[in-house]
């Protein structure tokens, strides 16, 4: 099935130039002019990847990619003329997975799109039955729903385990405390978020050898939460 990428930006040029380039690698392009539309666009298209520029009619990009993080993990690339090393790495910081400068290369553009689609291919195909951390001192049946650490179950209750099933399925990947609420209540969700905290100082004292000083959830101060563990093969 043709993966569908959504282009956003009021400039015609830009997003006629960037449909023609996708379009003949075989993708299915979308494109709006504004957030709203954007927004609306994602909820009916499901598209496969965005392309996101920050300077739009109606609600600023960053704006934009905040709203969907907080529902989706759809690949975002911010295309801006900001090109500086501050306003790339606070891009990143809410949730951007690439980002580019204006002016740009549309075979670079398609490069990273053809990249990136890659790893999320690759990421979908590597998610097991279990996975297992530095040789098998912690394992995750993903069909039992059990975790053992050194060979013993540890008893883990429903939230606990649904919280460390989506750090540890993504190594190395910050999550922002809503977010990791709504991967494990769902997105309607209503509570506080700051929950999160209690239920990953429980997690630590369950799994972690030293609590602590964590070895696997990590704490990304003003972001969230990592998890950081050496796979095993």
């Amino acid at each position: 099935m043709n993966e569908k990428i959504l282009v956003v930006d009021d400039e015609r040029k830009i997003t006629e130039v960037v449909r023609a380039y996708l379009e003949k690698e075989g993708y299915i392009v979308l494109v709006a002019g504004d957030g709203q539309g954007a927004l609306d666009l994602i909820e009916r298209s499901k598209p496969d990847l965005v392309i996101l520029d920050l300077m739009l009619p109606d609600m600023a990009g960053e704006e934009i990619c905040r709203r969907l993080r907080q529902r989706s993990d759809v690949p975002i690339i911010m295309l801006t003329a900001k090109a500086s090393e501050e306003e790339r790495v606070k891009g990143l910081m809410i949730g951007a997975d690439d980002y580019i400068v204006k002016p740009f290369s549309p075979k670079e553009l398609v490069a990273r799109v053809r990249a990136i689609l890659r790893r999320v291919r690759r990421d979908s195909e590597a998610l097991r039955d279990r996975l297992s951390f530095h040789n098998g001192s912690l394992t995750i049946d993903l069909i039992r729903h059990e975790v053992k650490r050194n060979g013993k179950l540890v008893p883990l209750t429903a939230y606990e385990y649904k919280l460390l099933v989506a750090l540890a399925q993504h190594p190395g990947r910050v999550y922002s405390r809503l977010q990791l609420v709504n991967k494990v209540q769902g997105y309607d969700f209503e509570g506080y978020e700051r929950t999160i905290d209690a239920h990953i100082k429980n997690l630590r004292k369950k799994i972690e050898p030293d609590p602590k000083n964590p070895r696997y959830i990590q704490t990304v101060y003003g972001m969230g939460y990592k998890f950081e563990g050496e796979e095993d093969v």
